[in-house]
């Protein structure tokens, strides 16, 4: 019996299974349009590792903050004239095959793109939707330029380069894809059918394996499913930016000039790991005359329909439903209404981005302090009523806007086996090591890593701390972000961290002032003049070094300071590097490194930002 014949005696089609240009076939389930005819209707598809059938944690909105099952979600789409198609991503749940995280994406997405195009209920157009690994399998299929691709809308995800957001940032790799890979073998299919590999995944405290890296493969907490802790090796062992990451799967922006020009709209928070691959693939795709979207709020993973991120509210209007006026539900449909059936529907402004900041600093019922903010409108990122500013390091400690007239430098000594912990950032799938969010910048006895719970990370040692006097008029950074310094080090190879803060002063709620983590980075020092080679420091001689933090808005309040904390570790965020040698980041010998950072005239160290005009 064809799919076409099975379609008229049910509304929906299960497990239909999907052939790949390889023989592997891919479990497909198909929902139909109950009161529109009898088709051809334009397609969406979402294609995921999760099940196709599990609800997706980041199916809610503001009006109804219980999540949509996937027949509800489907019936929403199909009420609105499209079919819908759900499907489980290669060697998950339903598929045949072997689960090889990412890799094959860009194939298997091209060719679910072609078989739907060419059912007799579609009519050969089909747009793609879904959050996370399932923006990812949208992004890497474009890159092929499927033919029936007409539309996207890529959530908190869809790599524009994975090697520098997402798997790998500054040469470290970003330990998410540890605790994913853990909790992701745990609901595999070959730890379902093997019980004795469920249960040493189950007995193992991953906590405890983190206090004994680097680990090496066949011993570690992912050798019960050999296949998972190969990926996992191979993305921690490929270190430099080589033919291993410059695939359409993991590397959009090799492919954005190429692209067959389809309208996208990508979608981030401040707080989530994809904020840089949402503005790389927007930037990227608008140089090439496409037409794409940008949406940026003060979220975390997914979740755009809450006030909060970590231990901060920014106010029910930083919703994304006050940002675009409408329920992520009903924006999907009017995006789809307007580029598959011709709708004639407002577009919208190219950017739309969340200012943090302006709220009154006090602690609310929930227990988080509230730091507020607004809505703005841009045609481009940066805004372009941002001007490019910097703030100059000085020896004394201070953020000035000159450089300091004398020569200067500090040192600290980073060691590998007492790294400075992670408190919050733009952080997903990182239980049960590590949250995403804001957050004051002092340890707590529940934090992992934590040394010494009640103080805050800037008394640290190995945290060096520049920041502003109390700011005498408001002042918001809006767009990238990066800092430029010189530095030495003893070792061939260390690591140099930056942190942008928002520092309150003390108030009754927070006696002690209140450091908000707004934004970070990490740079491994072999990199320093490009990711395709690796060059050792020059023992005590100066280097110049650029370190590329997350983009991010804030309006800095009168009082409140700016701080830049650099640092040479941020984990279990990244990686830690053992200062061993040049590209052994894996080593079991662990060195501390004496680091320097230089200032005055000839070592002009500084903070760079784009500062928003008219916004004081």
């Amino acid at each position: 019996m064809s799919v076409a014949s099975k379609k008229t005696k049910a509304h929906a089609l299960r497990d239909v299974m999907v052939p790949m240009r390889d023989g592997i076939r891919l479990a497909t389930d198909v929902f139909f349009p109950e009161h529109a005819g009898h088709g051809p209707w334009p397609a969406i598809l979402e294609r995921t590792p999760y099940d196709k059938r599990e609800a997706r944690i980041n199916e809610y909105t503001r009006d109804h903050p219980d999540v949509f099952g996937r027949e509800e979600l489907a019936r929403f789409f199909t009420g609105a004239g499209f079919v819908v198609v759900f499907q489980d991503c290669r060697g998950r749940y339903g598929s045949e095959g072997r689960f090889t995280k990412y890799r094959g994406e860009a194939e298997d997405g091209f060719d679910t793109l072609d078989w739907i195009a060419r059912q007799d209920w579609c009519d050969g157009q089909v747009a793609t939707m879904g959050m996370s690994y399932s923006a990812h399998t949208q992004m890497a299929s474009a890159c092929l330029n499927p033919p029936a691709l007409a539309a996207m809308i890529c959530d908190c995800g869809g790599f524009s380069n994975a090697y520098q957001g997402g798997i790998r940032f500054g040469g470290a790799l970003e330990l998410k894809q540890v605790t994913w890979a853990f909790r992701h073998a745990l609901r595999s299919r070959a730890a379902a059918a093997d019980p004795v590999a469920k249960a040493a995944l189950e007995a193992i405290d991953l906590r405890d394996w983190m206090h004994r890296l680097p680990w090496r493969e066949g011993h570690s907490p992912l050798s019960p499913v050999p296949d998972y802790e190969q990926y996992l090796f191979e993305q921690w062992t490929h270190n430099t930016f080589d033919d291993y990451w410059k695939i359409p799967a993991l590397y959009a922006a090799g492919w954005h000039q190429t692209m067959r020009k389809i309208p996208s709209v990508h979608i981030s928070g401040w707080y989530d790991p994809y904020a840089v691959t949402a503005v790389e693939n927007f930037t990227g795709l608008q140089a090439a005359g496409h037409e794409t979207s940008l949406i940026l709020g003060p979220w975390t993973h997914g979740n755009r329909s809450r006030s909060y991120a970590g231990d901060v509210d920014f106010g029910p209007d930083c919703m994304f439903e006050v940002g675009t006026g409408l329920d992520f539900v009903q924006f999907r449909i009017e995006t789809f209404r307007r580029h598959l059936l011709r709708a004639d529907l407002p577009a919208g402004p190219a950017v739309r981005y969340f200012v943090m900041g302006g709220g009154d600093g006090r602690r609310n019922s929930a227990g988080r302090m509230q730091h507020g903010g607004r809505w703005h409108v841009a045609n481009s990122w940066p805004p372009e009523t941002s001007v490019p500013a910097q703030l100059f390091l000085c020896a004394a400690g201070s953020l000035s806007d000159a450089p300091a007239e004398t020569a200067g430098k500090r040192s600290f000594v980073f060691d590998p086996e007492n790294p400075v912990p992670t408190i919050g950032g733009p952080i997903t799938s990182g239980a049960p090591l590590m949250v995403g969010g804001a957050f004051d910048q002092v340890e707590t006895q529940e934090l992992f890593g934590n040394t010494t719970p009640g103080m805050p990370l800037a008394s640290r040692a190995d945290v060096l701390v520049f920041e502003t006097p109390p700011l005498e008029r408001a002042m918001t950074i809006a767009g990238n972000v990066c800092v430029r310094l010189f530095i030495s080090s003893d070792r061939p190879t260390t690591d140099i961290t930056a942190k942008l803060v928002d520092v309150y002063p003390p108030s009754p709620d927070y006696p002690h002032g209140y450091a908000m983590n707004l934004s970070d980075a990490i740079l491994r020092t072999c990199y320093r003049d490009g990711f395709e080679h690796q060059r050792p420091l020059p023992e005590g001689e100066v280097v110049e070094v650029t370190v590329r933090l997350y983009p991010t808005a804030n309006r800095f309040e009168i009082g409140h300071r700016i701080r830049l904390e650099i640092s040479s570790s941020n984990f279990p965020r990244f990686d830690v590097n053992p200062n061993h040698e040049v590209g052994q980041d894996l080593s079991a010998v662990k060195c501390r490194a004496l680091n320097t950072l230089y200032f005055g005239p000839d070592h002009p160290s500084c903070l760079q930002y784009s500062m928003l005009l008219g916004d004081q």
